[in-house]
């Protein structure tokens, strides 16, 4: 299946050149704001947010009399990420070096690992300490707040904070903040949750400085990889039928299966490795000091390296978690097969494809997947993400399930899309202003941003704020052609998500927010081109002169068009008129009589006199009501068929 996202890069080389103190891009941009007591990074996957805050952190103890640094990682495997690093070799005025004792990323139980917090804290020589958001939490329980005072407190992958009361992260990050002079950083690829809990309450936010590199900067600026594909394959049955479709094993990959209580899932992880094995070849043998297992291929009876990360015995996962830290080239492994692991702040440089199973619930965690794929590396120009999702089947109980699954996983990639895309600016066109500026597009009666925090939200929070427009599921129910007013979408639909984002805002500055938010999809959703001297974008089928452009003119263009035009091409008709169905089908308010007395009394006629079915979406409401009996019916018969099935 063609791929629905394809960009193309320049490779400028920008992001990954450095500065005279041997910075990147990003870093020197998060440096500019080395000062803030609060600061937010939010930057791609490789864009080196590690280094960053080794930068930030140096600055902090040295120049701005903070005592200690204390970093904190969601996964053990990621401490990797902050070992010891020469800075000064590169024009930096420090390295960074801390005693290895207070890496607490290593195997043990909590209560030792407390017991190195509380030691790192009492001694007065010991500067920097890593250690996972779990013991971060426990050593938090275990002493007096005010140790904090003075302290750089680094929080990365930040998505997993919640202001949620039950979310302890989030807690602890709230209390440090309210009751200590501690300085934070927290770092993420992405800010939205998946969920419908913010990452932090407006008033906590608004403490914070925040600093955005994005996606299309960091991959525009790199030196090899030039493309990046982003596509979805669609199985029906078991997935691991359709595995041999979509795996090349001549392409460093990275699998991941889906979770045990997944839909997608057999229920026995381990059995679904051992088959990906078998499809692939024949076992020769597994390394016992690596745990890189040795698969002979079918094909051609090359040997390839295989790391199992599904394999959760402690022993055996640290033995090849140790491996793959010590790679180096790119020949050391082949084909990674995870499951929860190899996501966040995973470093595989030469990993070609992403190849994921099911779809997944939240932006962070897709944005975290194809990261993985995106590292700039010298032996690719070409990097994919492939989504395998289970095609929805009328005759199964859980269509309701993969109907829903396979809309966001469209949205998902075109949000994707927008994610890739160079930003625009846009500003209000008066009628005396012929200044064009690069990159900024004027719009006559665009209301720009009357606050700093719509200022903010525009800025930093545009890309969450539409993964949770594109997600919800009322705006779902619009994707597959159902007919619904493009201003009904943009003007009532749209606000009340971003209401319900940020209750704090006003009704002016959910306008001002909301306007930001359409002209940056239906832009971004369009082609722009220029032709003598004039640039033209194309929205709904036609190319209108961007002088000429007007937000009454962006409000009447369905967000919404593209996704149902991939749609359209990625499914057959029948399947089209399934998922149409589905969801006509969760809409429908009707009793069994009212049905029956329909289809026997009025859709037989009906069906005689014009030759076809009647159409859910006919002008005459009586058309319409037969054909919500039919929905109705045969949903009703698909129930009944799959509960005496079992």
């Amino acid at each position: 299946m063609p791929n629905l996202v394809d960009v193309s890069y320049a490779r400028t080389g920008q992001s990954t050149a450095t500065d005279l103190m041997g910075m990147r891009e990003m870093q020197a941009r998060a440096f500019e704001a080395r000062n803030a007591q609060y600061l937010l990074l939010k930057a791609p996957p490789a864009s080196g947010k590690s280094r960053a805050l080794m930068f930030l952190g140096l600055d902090k103890l040295f120049n701005q009399g903070l005592k200690k640094i204390i970093v904190a990682v969601p996964e053990r495997a990621i401490g990797g990420s902050f070992e010891e690093t020469n800075l000064t070799q590169h024009g930096f005025f420090a390295d960074w070096v801390f005693n290895p004792d207070y890496n607490l990323c290593t195997p043990g139980g909590e209560s030792s690992k407390v017991s190195a917090f509380k030691n790192f804290l009492n001694d007065a020589s010991a500067t920097i300490l890593i250690c996972t958001h779990a013991t971060l939490r426990f050593a938090f329980d275990a002493v007096d707040e005010s140790v904090f005072n003075h302290t750089l407190v680094a929080i990365d992958e930040f998505h997993h904070v919640s202001a949620d009361v039950e979310n302890r992260l989030g807690e602890v990050l709230r209390a440090i903040m309210k009751r200590t002079t501690a300085h934070i950083i927290a770092m993420t690829g992405s800010y939205f949750r998946g969920d419908s809990v913010p990452v932090l309450l407006p008033e906590d936010e608004a403490k914070f400085s925040k600093v955005t590199y994005n996606y299309y900067e960091q991959l525009n600026g790199y030196t090899h990889m030039k493309t990046l594909g982003i596509g979805y394959h669609f199985y029906q049955g078991r997935y691991l039928s359709a595995m041999d479709e979509v795996l090349d094993t001549d392409k460093k990959t990275i699998l991941h299966i889906p979770n045990v209580n997944a839909g997608e899932s057999t229920k026995d992880k381990h059995k679904e490795v051992d088959s990906i094995l078998d499809m692939i070849g024949t076992v020769s043998r597994q390394d016992a000091e690596t745990g890189v297992i040795f698969v002979k291929r079918l094909k051609d009876g090359k040997t390839i390296k295989v790391a199992d990360l599904v394999n959760d015995h402690q022993k055996d996962r640290d033995k090849i978690v140790a491996y793959l830290r010590r790679m180096e080239d790119v020949d050391d492994m082949d084909l990674i097969i995870a499951l929860g692991m190899a996501k966040e702040g995973f470093d595989w440089p030469f990993c070609e494809h992403a190849l994921t199973v099911g779809y997944r619930g939240s932006l962070t965690e897709i944005i975290q997947i194809i990261g993985r794929a995106t590292r700039d590396s010298p032996n690719k120009t070409h990097s994919q993400f492939t989504n395998l999702i289970a095609q929805p089947d009328a005759a199964d109980d859980q269509v309701k399930l993969s109907v829903n699954n396979m809309l966001k996983a469209i949205t998902a990639s075109l949000l994707m899309e927008q994610v890739l895309a160079p930003n625009f600016k846009f500003k209000t066109r008066r009628f005396d202003d012929e200044v064009h500026e690069e990159g900024t597009i004027k719009i006559r009666g665009f209301k720009e941003p009357s606050s700093k925090r719509v200022k903010e939200i525009v800025e930093s929070d545009l890309n969450d704020l539409k993964a949770a427009i594109l997600q919800d599921p009322k705006m779902l129910q619009a994707l597959p052609g159902e007919f619904i007013d493009p201003e009904v979408i943009n003007k009532v639909m749209v606000p009340k998500v971003i209401q319900s984002k940020y209750p704090e805002l006003s009704d002016e500055e959910v306008e001002e927010v909301r306007q930001h938010v359409v002209a940056d999809s239906v832009i971004k959703n369009g082609e722009i081109k220029e032709v003598g001297g004039q640039r033209f974008v194309r929205m709904a089928g036609k190319f209108v002169n961007i002088e000429d452009l007007h937000i009454d003119l962006i409000d009447r263009v369905n967000p919404f068009q593209k996704a149902f035009e991939v749609l359209s091409k990625s499914v057959t008709a029948k399947l089209l008129k399934v998922i149409q169905e589905t969801i006509d089908a969760g809409r429908i308010q009707m009793t069994d009589e009212e049905a029956v007395i329909l289809y026997r009394d009025k859709i037989g006629p009906f069906m005689k006199i014009h030759g076809r079915e009647p159409h859910i979406n006919a002008s005459d409401p009586l058309e319409r009501r037969q054909a919500e009996a039919l929905v109705y019916l045969r949903n009703k018969k698909r129930q009944q068929a799959n509960a005496n099935s079992k």
